[in-house]
């Protein structure tokens, strides 16, 4: 019997969507396979003193790049530090706009390939950040000091912050207010053993030996904080003061010295009468007896 011909069938419409499905699923695996080398970052952490603030992460990148993304806990996301293989950026400018806000920021990781790609790439996001409370206190200085009598006196210098006002930088002082505490650790010279003194101002009067010298250093602290209380200690400053007699003192060597002298002349005067005394006896004792 002979094979009938005829025309071909056409394909059903519900294998060619088949088709089509299964093409659009070898695109997406084609595109996933060129993005598994980009590694997100991870580990971001927040480095902070006196509100310089810079957000770090890891890895190194190999075969993409960072961009990211600094955020109010409330407001719009804010693009910094675009396409970098750097695993640092400092975002400084964004949050001295308002050191009391909460920050989140998050760390975008790109291929090489496919920096100019519509969809949105992978990405970490960092723990939140308050630079009033988490910022790192700086390291204070002394700004003078002087030593009169039984007095010490010294004064602290604010450090300068990047937060600014009206075109000027605001010192620590400016921002915190009386929340900003210095510590005083001060102790003679000639001993280790160290007394404080806490002032919520950047000046200390304090009460000390007269003649002695003494050796001190300051730390700022905010008592109010649950972390990141205290700074660095400042480096060690030292009186140089000369030893001095006290006015007593004075006048009781004086005394002393008046009465050796008197002493002394009373000594001698009655030395010279005891030896007139002598010669004169044996004068007489040396003159002939009268015969008679």
């Amino acid at each position: 019997m002979a094979t009938p011909t005829g025309p071909r069938v056409p394909c059903s419409e519900a294998a060619v969507a088949r088709a089509l499905l299964f093409g659009w699923v070898l695109v997406r695996v084609a595109g996933a396979t060129g993005t598994t080398d980009v590694v997100v970052a991870y580990n971001l952490t927040w480095k902070s003193t006196n509100f310089k603030t810079i957000l770090e992460w890891e890895p190194k990148p190999i075969n993409h790049v960072y961009t990211v993304q600094i955020s109010p806990r409330l407001g719009n996301w804010k693009n910094k530090c675009f396409y970098t293989t750097d695993t640092e950026c400092d975002v400084t400018d964004e949050i001295m706009k308002n050191v009391k806000e909460t920050y989140l920021a998050r760390v975008f990781s790109y291929p090489l390939d496919a920096i100019s790609s519509t969809g949105e790439p992978p990405f970490t996001n960092s723990p939140e950040f308050t630079p009033y409370l988490e910022t790192n206190l700086g390291q204070p200085t002394i700004r003078s000091f002087e030593q009169v009598g039984t007095k010490l006196n010294v004064t602290v210098q604010d450090a300068r912050t990047l937060v600014r006002v009206s075109g000027s930088f605001l010192s620590l002082r400016d921002v915190f207010g009386k929340d900003l505490n210095y510590i005083l650790y001060y102790w003679r010279a000639s001993s280790t053993g160290k007394k404080k003194a806490t002032m919520n101002t950047n000046e200390f009067l304090i009460d000390v030996d007269e003649g002695e010298n003494y050796c001190f250093n300051v730390q700022a602290v905010i008592p109010s904080r649950r972390a990141n209380q205290k700074s660095p200690e400042s480096p060690i400053e030292c009186t140089s003061q000369e030893k001095v007699l006290s006015t007593e003192m004075f006048f009781i060597v004086v005394a002393v010295m008046l009465v050796v002298i008197v002493f002394i002349i009373v000594m001698s005067v009655s030395l010279c009468k005891c030896r007139k005394a002598r010669a004169g006896r044996s004068g007489k004792e040396s003159l002939p007896l009268n015969v008679a």
